[in-house]
């Protein structure tokens, strides 16, 4: 008999399989505040290394945050299971031993130098996986390969933003075309396998144990911070902050098309934003309403790691309509050249500033329509926030990603003003 089979504790029903499992390499755990997704970790853990005797890494990006959340956690789950007597827990070197000789070890990925080797880990509990940096995740599962163990890697964490590298890599990057599962899928169904990855939702109405209280100050966030209501009381993927385009809005290309034909006095306008490795090349095609101060944006190039040569020959239909691009200015020997190849382009114009002037420009449209048919650009500003200072103020000219499809709109607008001079002043729209 093990001294599993001897513990008798508690637990969420939700958590039960979660609990057991041990098929799977993955274990995803998102959700809400108070859910108790990283109490049923710890029992699965402590269950595993009672069983059998491994060795498990716990983990988070700054080590110095280790000792009060994971290692506190686990000496009150191991005390709560009634198996402390099992297990000897030291604070230097921080570590807790069993006396079958299983043995968790601690680190923070903000010194990766000490992550040099998983030598004799096969498993690994990585809390609040979203605060670790993509290459820390990456450096792991790199590493993570015991011999004769099955290798298991645990992972809770609030949801996010959907930029994220948990939701990319877990669920959907759609600007590399990578689709594992939609989350909205996940919301419903609560747990799933997808490949080597076991699945797992909560939310605080899945804790039993939780004072009513609690879920009162929950529930209150749905009227003073719909965000943080969203994340912590829903356990939900979405977007972290201030959208720079509420106003933004995305219909099939024959009805935006539709709409445009209609347009009495439509302004077409083309903007470039250039790119080559790291960065993209973005160009789109643009009409303006300006009656009804609508920009809609109808089609769309990005591409990334190619040559001037291979993206002019990409567009070469902008030679035989000669429209006017109108691009970024940094990039003169870029303009040189598709100048010389027979395209119509022009620099824009950009000073100190102009980031945070040509933003506003944007926000004054009533509505900014987008053709289902430019992805890219649906990606990079549906969900497009402002950046936050470290008071949480906002930074009008930085964003959460760098929207290569904004700077082409930014250039594409360069001479046109989103104002209406009706009645004598000037009205601003969207802002």
């Amino acid at each position: 008999m093990t001294v599993v089979d001897n513990v008798d504790f508690a637990l969420n029903d939700h958590f039960f399989d979660f609990v057991d499992d041990w098929d799977h390499k993955f274990y995803f755990l998102v959700g809400g505040y108070g859910s108790s997704k990283s109490y049923h970790a710890v029992v699965k853990l402590i269950r595993k290394l009672l069983e059998e005797k491994r060795k498990a890494l716990v983990v988070r990006e700054v080590f110095e945050t280790i000792r009060e959340s994971c290692y506190d956690l686990l000496e009150e789950v191991a005390d709560a299971m009634g198996v402390s007597g099992y297990m000897t827990f030291t604070t230097s070197p921080m570590q807790v031993r069993f006396k079958n000789g299983s043995k968790i070890i601690f680190k923070g990925m903000d010194k990766p130098a000490k992550l040099k080797s998983l030598n004799g880990v096969s498993i690994v509990w990585i809390e609040e996986c979203s605060e670790v940096k993509y290459t820390g995740f990456k450096e792991i599962t790199g590493r993570l390969r015991h011999p004769t163990m099955s290798n298991h890697i645990i992972l809770s964490t609030n949801p996010v933003s959907k930029g994220n590298w948990c939701y990319k890599y877990f669920f959907q990057n759609k600007k590399e075309h990578v689709f594992i599962l939609d989350d909205e899928e996940l919301y419903q169904k609560r747990i799933m396998v997808v490949g080597k990855t076991y699945y797992h939702h909560s939310t605080v109405d899945d804790n039993y144990f939780v004072p009513q209280d609690y879920i009162e100050q929950l529930d209150d966030l749905k009227t003073h911070d719909p965000d943080l209501y969203r994340v912590a009381r829903k356990g939900r993927f979405g977007v972290n902050g201030r959208l720079v385009f509420p106003q933004f809005e995305v219909q099939s290309h024959d009805k935006v098309m539709s709409e445009v034909e209609r347009i009495k006095n439509p302004m077409k306008m083309n903007g470039m934003d250039f790119g080559f490795e790291v960065s993209y090349n973005a160009l789109l095609r643009m009409v303006v309403d300006h009656d009804e101060k609508i920009l809609y944006i109808i089609w769309e190039y990005y591409s990334r790691g190619k040559t001037d040569p291979e993206i002019a020959e990409d567009i070469k239909e902008f030679i035989d309509t000669q429209e006017l691009i109108k691009s970024d200015n940094a990039e003169p020997k870029a303009i040189k050249y598709y100048k010389q190849r027979g395209f119509r382009m022009r620099k824009c114009k950009k000073f100190q500033g102009s980031r945070e002037v040509y933003t506003k420009k944007v926000k004054r449209f009533r509505k900014i329509i987008c053709s289902d048919r430019c992805q890219n650009t649906i990606d990079e500003l549906q969900d497009l926030t402002f950046a936050v200072d470290k008071d949480g103020e906002i930074i009008e000219d930085e964003f959460n990603i760098d929207p290569h499809t904004l700077s082409a709109i930014w250039y594409g607008l360069d001479d046109y003003e989103v104002s209406d001079l009706k009645g004598g002043g000037l009205r601003n729209f969207g802002s």
